[in-house]
């Protein structure tokens, strides 16, 4: 079956109203969205992205052309005094002029060097695997997002089955407290409703504590700030029989499975580019400069003030043949293969792993949806008999006991119907994680 087809069959159960946004609902797919853009992994995930491509054109540089400029201004107080002989006599003589000055244009361009050039196909790897890296962070977010929320469907759920209970219980009470009024029930009967309300309303309360924690776990995990607030209103759930159930998905196109892949061929880039480390290098260079010398500061001065200036240039080819490194590259070539073999083992691993997880969350969606429509059929039989007790209760035909554990069957087939829903829903989402789906099923 096609997911995009089977949308409709998975419920959006929850929408949230955020005080900030103006009586506006936020369904799981928004909420999801929102995670995305304001959830610190997945922001982190697309600037590492954007970063890639910085990194794309760092090793991209060193194939081009190094250009730089130097210069230097040197003043000499105490020249340095040589001797020299000439016919018998030695004469003292001060070498150099007391200032000296030198501007230079250096230019250097690699001709072969394979390490460069193999860094350059890695640095498109690279980015490639961040973006991999990114999609399964962002398959992570949407996990974690999906299950909080049904988790607060769950919560919501129980509240609502405790309102029911206590609106019954109540409305039962009166009735006791009538039959009490006119000696037809007794006093005992009357305290038991009582201690049930209490019990009810302290269930109650608890849930509801609950539920506000489960409340800030997903603005945690959304990235929304702790203070806001939200309601949530219900939808309808209408699971349908084998949702999805036929679907297999190539283990090879999952994002685990490339991104290992992906980590592989860096591995492959970084041994290589350790043995080109061996290889011969040549370069190109080639400067320009200028050289200035006087009795002053050269700078702003000419050949009237004693400052001579001369030009100068060079340009040569650099070739650098390791010979003996101390076996250094061999051990870190040793050292890239381990890693590379490290990796084979855990894409091998990863690969048995998600085959289980896929034939479990097939296997799961099945069993989630029978036991769901087996409690669905039992709340009703409960609904049916507490309907039928409550109404010999009112007749006399039926005592406090028959009433109350009628009522407590229904409240638990209730609460037994929305913990199956809830089984269901997150194995769907195990289901749609273990096709590699999440993403255009929650985003598109």
């Amino acid at each position: 079956m096609n997911i995009k087809k089977s949308i409709s069959l998975v419920p959006l159960l929850l929408l949230f109203s955020f005080t900030g946004f103006a009586q506006e609902t936020l369904s799981l797919k928004e909420a999801v969205n929102y995670a995305l853009k304001n959830k610190s992994d997945a922001v982190k995930a697309a600037m590492d992205v954007t970063n890639s491509e910085y990194k794309i054109e760092e090793a991209r540089s060193g194939a081009l052309p190094q250009i730089s400029v130097q210069g230097g201004l040197t003043y000499n107080p105490i020249l340095q005094t040589s001797s020299l002989t000439m016919d018998g006599k030695t004469m003292n003589i001060k070498m150099g002029q007391p200032w000296q000055s030198s501007a230079s244009v250096q230019l250097t361009q690699q001709i072969f060097n394979n390490a460069l050039f193999i860094g350059l196909k890695a640095a498109r790897s690279t980015r490639e695997f961040y973006e991999l890296n990114r999609n399964l962070t962002e398959e992570q977010v949407i996990e974690k997002v999906a299950n909080s929320y049904y988790q607060i469907f769950r919560s919501n759920a129980q509240i609502q089955t405790v309102d029911s209970t206590i609106a019954n219980t109540q409305r039962i009470k009166s009735v006791s407290e009538s039959l009490y009024k006119n000696g037809l029930n007794k006093k005992i009967d009357l305290d038991r409703m009582n201690v049930s309300l209490n019990n009810l309303l302290s269930k109650k309360q608890q849930l509801i504590n609950q539920l506000a924690q489960q409340k800030n776990t997903l603005k945690f995990l959304i990235g929304m700030n702790i203070e806001d607030d939200f309601m949530i209103a219900e939808n309808s759930f209408q699971p349908v029989s084998g949702l999805l159930a036929n679907d297999f998905t190539d283990i090879n196109q999952l994002t685990e499975v490339q991104l290992l892949k992906k980590q592989a061929e860096l591995l492959q880039f970084n041994k290589s580019a350790i043995k080109a480390q061996s290889l011969p290098t040549l370069s190109l260079s080639a400067n320009y400069g200028l050289a200035g010398i006087g009795q002053r500061m050269p700078y702003f001065a000419g050949k009237n003030n004693g400052v001579n200036w001369s030009d100068y240039s060079g340009i040569g080819l650099n070739l650098s043949i390791p010979l003996f490194t101390g076996f250094s590259n061999r051990s870190k070539v040793k050292q890239a293969q381990i890693d590379i073999d490290k990796n084979r083992e855990d894409l091998k691993d990863t690969r048995l792993a998600l085959s289980l997880s896929q034939k479990n969350a097939h296997t799961q969606i099945q069993n989630s949806l029978i036991t769901l429509n087996i409690q669905k059929e039992n709340q009703q039989y409960a609904k049916d008999v507490v309907d039928n007790v409550t109404n010999n209760y009112r007749n006399g035909l039926a005592t406090l006991t028959d009433l109350l554990d009628a009522e407590n069957s229904y409240a638990d087939a209730q609460d037994n119907y929305s913990a199956a829903a809830l089984d269901y829903m997150l194995a769907e989402i195990q289901l749609i994680k273990s096709q590699g789906s999440l993403i255009p099923f929650f985003t598109k």
